[in-house]
């Protein structure tokens, strides 16, 4: 099948088949791929952005007790 034809069949079609139809049937068929995918990427972020919190804590922590130590003993 050319593209030509895909375009051909697809503007012969009613406007509400084009645009609800077949956006309806792709997410039903779809659909669960799609939640899962979504899912997956919202994990994925949510684990880097407390990766980054609790390295940035970690650092935060270590530079303040180390620079109230080193001060303390008047540096190097």
């Amino acid at each position: 099948m050319d593209t030509s034809d895909a375009k051909g069949i697809l503007s012969s079609l009613p406007w509400w088949v084009k645009w609800i139809a077949i956006p309806v049937i792709a997410l039903a068929i779809f659909g669960g791929l799609i939640v899962s995918l979504l899912q997956f990427v919202v994990g994925l972020l949510f684990k880097v952005l407390v990766f980054v919190a609790l390295v940035g804590g970690l650092v935060y922590l270590v530079r303040r007790f180390t620079s109230s130590s080193s001060s303390s003993r008047g540096g190097w």
